[in-house]
């Protein structure tokens, strides 16, 4: 099956069409996804991600159709453009892009936008001590400014936090908490300079809700982050208590659990539509990825 096959196939079953996935207007629609060693090129470590996968990670994009999307496991900058101009194709040109690259020099963290970036900001060089011993932030993290028209922009950043896989230097729980904590240590900042910044934290960030990098991330007292929690349209009602809200599968312990998050600060709340906030489910997800997209939508106006 091609692309554009495959692609009006999950349209139709999501009863969907490319010109009318949804009306622009006053909404824009942010969504994140960990594509999963989407390499074109093969390193040490990793694989080229397969044709057909590729597929997949397409069709699984234009079913949500983001006007901003953040990505974990892109691979080197023609695998980042391979994939925008697969989109493109199909119906969604995201033209505004970042690509950042930290300390692993397999996977990146990328932005695709429909809209313009008023500053980049890249971290890719954070560090922390840890047992007498100075690590850096993995992959970093990508923090742009993006205008959505003239009355409206917010500050987005996407993490991908230490992955559970155990390493001979530290313990991954640990380090992962040491990344939460630059990443808070961020997130003050913003706070410090502007208390009602419109600003969203989204990403893999490889640990659950209740965990210690996530409860860091969040934080506490006026500037504490709200969890938005996408979940299945399965018909359950939104936010309802046990309604599916898995977002990563690990096979070799055929667990289910939700890694990636989509936070807001306070001031972004107010603009949040909670009823356009969901995980994206497509048919055969698993063969473009261990994860499935979250999407949020948000009103162009400050409340």
């Amino acid at each position: 099956m091609t692309i554009q096959a495959g692609v009006r196939r999950i349209l139709l079953l999501a009863g969907l069409t490319l010109a009318g996935a949804r009306c622009d207007g006053e909404t824009f629609r942010l969504a994140t996804y960990n594509v999963e060693n989407y390499l074109d090129a093969a390193t040490q470590t990793r694989h080229v991600k397969s044709p057909e996968s590729r597929a997949k990670v397409v069709e699984s994009i234009i079913a949500i159709k983001p006007d901003v999307l953040a990505l974990q496991e892109m691979g080197e900058a023609s695998a980042l453009e391979e994939l925008r101009a697969s989109l493109k194709i199909n119906g969604l040109d995201l033209p505004f892009s970042e690509r950042i690259t930290g300390y692993d020099t397999n996977i990146h963290l990328a932005i695709l936008s429909r809209f313009p970036f008023s500053a980049l900001r890249p971290h890719t060089n954070d560090d922390f001590l840890l047992d007498g011993r100075r690590f850096r932030v993995s992959r970093g993290f990508a923090e742009v400014d993006i205008q959505v028209n003239s009355n409206y922009s917010f500050t987005l950043i996407a993490a991908h936090l230490k992955s559970k896989r155990p390493i001979p230097q530290a313990d991954e729980a640990d380090l992962r908490y040491e990344e939460a904590k630059v990443l808070r240590e961020r997130l003050d900042q913003l706070f410090a300079t502007n208390a009602n910044i419109n600003l969203v934290v989204l990403g893999d960030l490889n640990d659950n809700k209740d965990s210690k990098p996530i409860k860091e991330i969040i934080g506490r007292g006026r500037h504490k982050l709200v969890d938005t929690r996408p979940a299945e349209r399965n018909g359950d009602a939104p936010g309802a208590a046990r309604n599916v809200a898995w977002t990563h599968y690990y096979a070799v312990e055929d667990t289910y659990a939700r890694f990636d998050y989509i936070l807001l600060s306070p001031g972004m709340v107010r603009e949040w539509d909670r009823r356009e906030t969901y995980v994206a489910t497509v048919p055969n997800w698993g063969l473009g990825s261990d994860h499935r997209p979250l999407v949020a939508t948000f009103e162009a106006e400050d409340k």
